[in-house]
């Protein structure tokens, strides 16, 4: 009935080539280090090899395996210049399309879920769809009174093909690893399989859009279109129009890559403080530059928009995000070790059988933190990279002090969301006022009424400069 490869055994066969791939390659490896040539040079081109097989296969398969490689191509930054360049447009493709159903396949679940006379619900429809992703694909409409849809319809046999895709995936997360340096690729897996109940839950998504509709619905920065009618496996949203922003990451100008990443991070840390419900699906596929809103061109608010898409995924903070990372973060600025280290502590961050020194843990917050002390921050992959590096390397102290410390259950999605934000602003290369968003919409950030604040400087040895490229160089 569909395309997408449902039958177990199909699509672990189709995921079985990538060890079998890992392994080939690593024998042609072999074979060049002994015709000559240098270890680092192999390691590239085996890594380059690695993600041209991963990328194709994953686009292939759609259900989990599109769902992680989704969630990967955000990290494309932390991965050094000359290997990620060869193959960031198939990551971008990730991010927008994948092959879509049979227009047969469409029609009968229409039939099924909205009943045989669905053709009635529309003035227009159009059968070739507009996007596609890890569950579903979306096609353009006119809703039978007058106003442009989004139909967002689910693939037949997705909930399965997506628990079978991320378990056969954890199994060989150790191979995928060297991908994205600084990246553990196993908690990343099973927390997406943690979300597959929720995402296929279109009842559930449309409780999520339709808080947030209501909360932005006059919000002159942030877009989310209203939810005209939901039902099992169907879902219909207003239409937006805009740039999707995996264009202006290729092709924006520094005005729009600076204007799409000031309201990234506004929206990351202003929904959950609005509406208790934090956005947890941020790759680029997900948002729209949009225009002025009509009548705003002359005014403070007549700059481009955000449009926001997609909220199948998200983690319900009734309270906003927790105030302990606000609290850690400013004291962090403020260079208060010890009590940084006592949050860390209290929280699980750092657990009880384990000391670690105050100081020590202080410079390797440093570094990752440094957009926050600033008055704006210029995003790039070379501070990603850097970042990744300075972590991954087993040399280094930063890579032994990350090892003992903890994540705890409950900020992983939290850490998740923020470092995949984190990966589109170095995507965008955007020059972020990323303070005043914090000090606006952030818990614990700005100390309590009566308290002193202090002015944070830069961390030792960086300038304060507005580009971060060598930060952690």
């Amino acid at each position: 009935m569909s395309d997408l490869p449902r039958k177990a055994v199909t699509r672990t066969a189709k995921l079985a080539t990538l060890p079998l791939g890992f392994a080939g390659r690593a024998t042609w490896g072999l074979g060049k280090r002994i015709g000559g040539k240098s270890a680092e040079i192999v390691a590239r081109e085996l890594q380059q090899r690695t993600a041209d097989q991963l990328f194709k296969v994953l686009g292939e398969l759609k259900g989990g395996a599109m769902k992680f490689g989704q969630a990967l191509s955000v990290f494309e930054s932390a991965l050094p210049e000359e290997i990620a360049g060869p193959y960031r447009a198939a990551l971008t493709k990730l991010q927008e399309a994948a092959p879509p159903m049979p227009t047969r396949t469409v029609h009968a679940v229409l039939a099924e879920r909205l009943g045989e006379e669905w053709r009635e619900l529309f003035l227009e429809f159009e059968d070739k769809p507009s996007a596609a992703a890890s569950i579903g694909q979306v096609h353009r409409a006119v809703w039978h009174d007058g106003r442009e849809v989004a139909v967002k319809v689910q693939y037949p046999g997705a909930g399965d093909a997506l628990l079978s895709d991320l378990t056969q995936l954890s199994r060989f997360a150790r191979l995928l690893g060297p991908l994205v340096p600084g990246v553990d690729i196993k908690p990343l897996i099973h927390e997406l399989r943690d979300r597959v109940s929720e995402e296929l839950d279109y009842g559930l998504e449309a409780e999520a859009q339709r808080e947030h509709a209501a909360e932005f619905a006059d919000d002159p920065d942030v877009v989310v279109p209203d939810v005209v009618h939901q039902g099992d496996q169907v879902l219909v949203t207003e239409w937006i129009d805009g740039t999707p922003l995996a264009e202006v990451i290729s092709d924006g100008t520094p005005e729009e890559r600076d204007r799409a990443g000031q309201l990234l991070a506004r929206f990351l840390f202003s929904g959950p403080a609005r509406t208790g419900l934090l956005h947890a699906d941020p790759h680029p596929g997900n948002f729209r530059l949009l225009p002025a809103a009509d009548g705003d061109e002359d005014g403070p608010s007549g700059e481009l928009r955000l449009g926001v898409l997609d909220f199948g995924t998200v983690d319900r903070l009734p309270g906003g995000l927790p105030d302990t990372i606000g609290e850690a973060l400013r004291m962090a600025l403020e260079g208060d070790a010890q009590a940084v280290y006592g949050l860390l502590r209290d929280e699980g961050f750092v657990k009880e059988s384990i000391d670690l020194d105050p100081d020590a843990v202080l410079e390797y917050l440093l570094p990752i933190i440094e957009p926050a002390a600033v008055e704006e921050f210029t995003f790039t992959r070379g501070w990603m990279r850097a970042q990744a590096a300075r972590i991954a390397d087993p040399r280094s102290p930063a890579h032994q002090l990350g090892k003992q410390l903890n994540l705890p259950p409950s900020y992983l999605l939290i850490h998740r969301v923020t470092l995949s934000t984190i990966g589109v602003l170095c995507q965008l290369s955007a020059t972020v006022r990323l303070r005043e968003e914090l000090e606006a919409w952030l818990p614990g950030f700005l100390p309590e009424p009566g308290e002193e604040e202090e002015v944070p400087s830069p961390p030792v040895g960086v300038e304060p400069a507005l580009d971060g490229s060598d930060v952690g160089a």
